[in-house]
C-alpha cells in the first residue's frame, strides 16, 4: 500500500487517499470537510463522468426530446437556443436521468436495450475517470499547489474489478497513487438506505451480469412482459439486491487493497486532523 504504516502515513508530505462504498455512508461528507481544511484537492468521479465523458450523451439526449416540441425544435434548428447540462457536485442529477429507468415508456421508462447501451456507457466513463486519477494528482500539484489529494468515487466501483487479481488493471492504478479508504456501512445503515431509496428510486450503474440477472427474474416473479414494468417498482425491488450484491465486492478491495474505517467514524470526524488520526487507526489495524 502507498502508506504501510500509520507513521508511513502521518509522515508523508503529500497525503492521498481514494474513497469507496455504497452512496450515503459520507464519502462526500469527509471530502468536503478536506476540500474545506484548504490544502487537499477533492477529484469527484461523478462529475468527471458527467462533464468529462458523458456530457455530450446528455446534452445529445436533452436535444432529442426537444426536438419533439415544435416551439423547441424551431429554436434549435436556427440556433436559437442552446442546450448544455449543469453538472456541479452537488448536482449530479443530469447523469442519473440520463442512465434512467427500463419498463413502460408511458411510466418514464426505455426499453432494457437502450437501458444497456447506456449502462455500458456509463461503465466505460467510469473507469476513464477512475484511471484520469493520477493525472488529477499531477495537476493538483503542479498547477495548483494541493499537496492533499482526495478521489471521492461512486458507488459502483467495485462493479468493474475483481479484487483477487492482483494484476487488475484498475486496482493496481489506484493504489499506486492513493489509499483505498473503504467506508463501511452497518445493517442499520443498509435499513436506512433501503428505506431513502424507497422513498425516492433513482437510477444506479450495474455490473451487466447482475443487471440480466435481476430484470430476468424480476419479469419471471411478476409474470410481466418487458414493456409492462413499471420503472420505479423494479429499481425498488433490485436496491437491496444490489446492496448485498456490493458488499462482498467493497470487502474484497478493503482486504486486498486497501483499509477499512466504519459510516459511524466518518461521520464523528470533524476536522483533518481527526481525519489522519482515524486514518492511522485503520492502517494500525490492519496490520493486527
Amino acid at each position: 500500500m502507498l502508506y504501510p504504516t500509520p507513521q508511513d502515513w502521518r509522515d508523508a508530505p503529500r497525503k492521498r487517499v481514494l474513497f469507496f462504498g455504497m452512496s450515503g455512508l459520507g464519502k462526500t461528507y469527509v471530502s468536503n470537510i478536506l476540500r474545506g481544511a484548504g490544502s487537499w484537492f477533492h477529484y469527484s468521479i461523478d462529475y468527471r463522468i458527467g462533464t468529462r465523458y458523458m456530457g455530450e450523451y446528455i446534452a445529445d439526449n436533452a436535444k432529442a426530446e426537444a426536438m419533439q416540441v415544435p416551439f423547441l425544435r424551431n429554436l434549435l434548428l436556427n440556433d436559437s437556443i442552446h442546450i448544455t447540462s449543469n453538472i456541479t457536485f452537488e448536482n449530479l442529477g443530469a447523469v442519473a436521468a440520463y442512465l434512467g429507468m427500463p419498463g413502460d415508456r408511458a411510466k418514464g421508462g426505455m426499453c432494457i436495450e437502450e437501458y444497456r447501451r447506456r449502462q455500458d456507457q456509463f461503465r466505460r466513463a467510469e473507469i476513464d475517470a477512475l484511471l484520469d486519477t493520477g493525472y488529477f494528482i499531477d495537476r493538483a500539484d503542479h498547477i495548483y499547489g494541493y499537496n492533499n489529494f482526495i478521489c471521492d468515487t461512486g458507488g459502483s466501483l467495485c462493479e468493474w474489478v475483481d479484487a483477487s487479481d492482483p494484476n487488475d488493471r484498475i486496482l493496481n492504478a489506484l493504489s499506486e497513487q492513493t489509499l483505498l479508504v473503504w467506508i463501511k456501512g452497518t445493517d442499520d445503515h443498509t435499513a436506512e438506505l433501503i428505506r431513502r431509496f424507497d422513498r425516492a428510486p433513482k437510477p444506479m450503474a450495474y455490473q451487466p451480469e447482475f443487471l440480466d440477472r435481476v430484470w430476468n427474474e424480476y419479469l419471471s416473479e411478476n409474470n410481466l412482459k418487458e414493456d409492462a414494468v413499471d420503472p420505479a417498482a423494479f429499481l425498488r425491488w433490485t436496491y437491496a439486491q444490489a446492496l448485498a450484491h456490493r458488499q462482498p465486492r467493497y470487502q474484497a478491495i478493503a482486504d486486498h487493497w486497501g483499509v477499512t474505517v466504519t459510516a459511524d467514524q466518518i461521520a464523528a470526524v470533524k476536522d483533518e486532523a481527526g481525519f489522519e488520526d482515524l486514518i492511522a487507526s485503520a492502517l494500525e489495524a490492519r496490520a493486527t
